[in-house]
């Protein structure tokens, strides 16, 4: 079997309800591996919160982190470290913008660390993940440098409006993403950036060729990656776009879907 790059998004996909690994899925990947396969993860996570997963699976690859707005190989600094933010003046425009938008908070990261526009001990959870310095003030004048990425939180009800905005007035700089539930939160980053550009860095870096990248997601921010894959695989608890992008549909991320998929296409049993 000639090698491929398996590439893994968390949340929803490699990851179940409970955010863990199952043992049958962290088996068979590290089945691929000795057999001479690649895996790899791609996340819209910081590294912070995706790092106790990378080291899990011993994974020597590169990560993409922030949806493609961050790339680099943990355990190879030699590789490269690609970083690449938003513009801090767009950004301020945007938090400034939003300010007339019914709107909960907004979130800034530069790598680690956590900007936030509000106190919000709610958000205060889920970012203090990988105990990050994190910060609170007005991101108009608060804001340090140009962040890596934006979340804007607001009710369901006004999360298109605000996109629709974004799209109106930021769609040549900036591109955004919508959260699945419970969270609705539009994610940002800068324009042209996604899943897929940071993995065909690392598929290039293999000498593994595109039609031999097999891509698993399951929500908005994986599109790319699975069109962009030979083999793109969407998760039963996909959203139906990501099902559409899709070549395959495997099992959910509760039922072994990426394990079950694995053994089948690559022989693993």
């Amino acid at each position: 079997m000639e090698k491929h790059l398996i590439v893994l998004d968390l949340d929803g996909t490699l990851l179940t309800d409970e955010k863990i690994i199952s043992e049958k899925t962290k088996t068979t990947l590290f089945k691929a591996k000795e057999e001479g396969h690649e895996v790899m993860i791609a996340t819209g996570r910081p590294y912070r919160a995706s790092e106790a997963y990378y080291k899990e699976l011993g994974l020597t690859t590169p990560i993409v982190n922030f949806n493609g707005a961050f790339v680099h190989n943990p355990v190879n600094q030699r590789w490269g470290v690609f970083h690449e933010p938003m513009d801090l003046r767009v950004v301020r425009d945007v938090v400034e913008a939003c300010q007339d938008f019914q709107f909960h908070n907004i979130v800034a990261e530069i790598l680690d660390d956590v900007y936030l526009h509000y106190h919000d001990e709610k958000l205060l959870d889920i970012f203090s993940f990988g105990n990050p310095a994190i910060q609170t003030g007005d991101l108009r004048t608060y804001l340090p440098a140009s962040p890596t990425s934006v979340l804007i939180h607001a009710d369901e009800k006004d999360v298109q409006t605000i996109r629709s905005h974004l799209d109106d007035v930021h769609a040549e700089v900036i591109d955004h993403r919508r959260w699945g539930a419970p969270w609705h939160v539009i994610e940002l980053v800068k324009k042209g950036l996604n899943k897929a550009v940071g993995i065909r860095k690392a598929a290039d870096a293999l000498t593994i060729p595109q039609s031999r990248i097999i891509a698993f997601g399951d929500e908005d921010n994986d599109i790319e990656m699975l069109e962009f894959a030979g083999i793109g695989v969407a998760m039963e608890n996909g959203i139906k776009s990501v099902q559409t992008a899709a070549n395959e549909i495997t099992a959910s991320n509760n039922e072994d879907g990426i394990a079950l998929f694995l053994e089948q296409r690559l022989k693993l049993v």
